[in-house]
């Protein structure tokens, strides 16, 4: 029975990160280890920051949105409270494009979390 060898299969994975390793700085573009290193530590760092990405998308939400709120005078959780009291379900990703896009449109959701304010107090 022949002798087993990985060569084929070994081979096309340090093809593989090897090519993953382009545009690294120096030797973490041409060297083995270094290579791999460098695209290990990337794949992690990409897989964290796909979770991260999500938290920085709803924390720009809300400033946003808070921005908006204090021009009518009102707190972002007064605002959010307002919107619940009214019964408009828009989530916070179109909240912000409003607030920052149709002005108008944000007072005119404003108005309507303030007279539901006012007729729940």
């Amino acid at each position: 029975m022949p002798r087993a060898v990985s060569n084929v299969p070994r081979l096309k994975r340090k093809k593989q990160i090897l090519k993953h390793a382009r545009g690294a700085f120096g030797a973490r573009s041409k060297l083995w280890k270094a290579a791999k290193e460098t695209v290990e530590r990337g794949w992690v760092y990409a897989y964290r920051d796909r979770k991260n990405k999500k938290r920085d998308f709803r924390k720009l939400w809300i400033v946003r949105i808070n921005a908006g709120a204090r021009q009518h005078d009102m707190s972002y959780s007064v605002f959010m409270n307002g919107l619940k009291l009214a019964g408009i379900e828009v989530d916070r990703k179109i909240l912000a494009d409003i607030a920052v896009r149709d002005p108008q449109a944000f007072a005119a959701i404003a108005d309507a979390a303030r007279a539901a304010l006012n007729n729940a107090a």
